[in-house]
């Protein structure tokens, strides 16, 4: 069973750093998840690079991916 992995994020509409947790499985995977602060939804791009470590990108709604 994999463990969440917590990272740090900033919204890409209100600037505000957020914690999120991440499923290290879910790696390759893209989803929607509304900012705690401003509610509004990003865009996420999970990926995992070659040395294991896991990547997280965020996007608004007018970004592209």
């Amino acid at each position: 069973m994999n463990q969440l992995a917590e990272k740090s994020i900033g919204c890409p509409y209100c600037g505000e750093n957020i914690e999120v947790l991440i499923d290290p499985s879910d790696t390759d995977q893209q989803y929607i998840e509304d900012c705690q602060v401003c509610c509004k939804p990003i865009n996420f791009l999970v990926s995992e690079s070659v040395d294991g470590e896991l990547s997280v990108n965020v996007y608004s709604d007018d970004e592209a991916f």
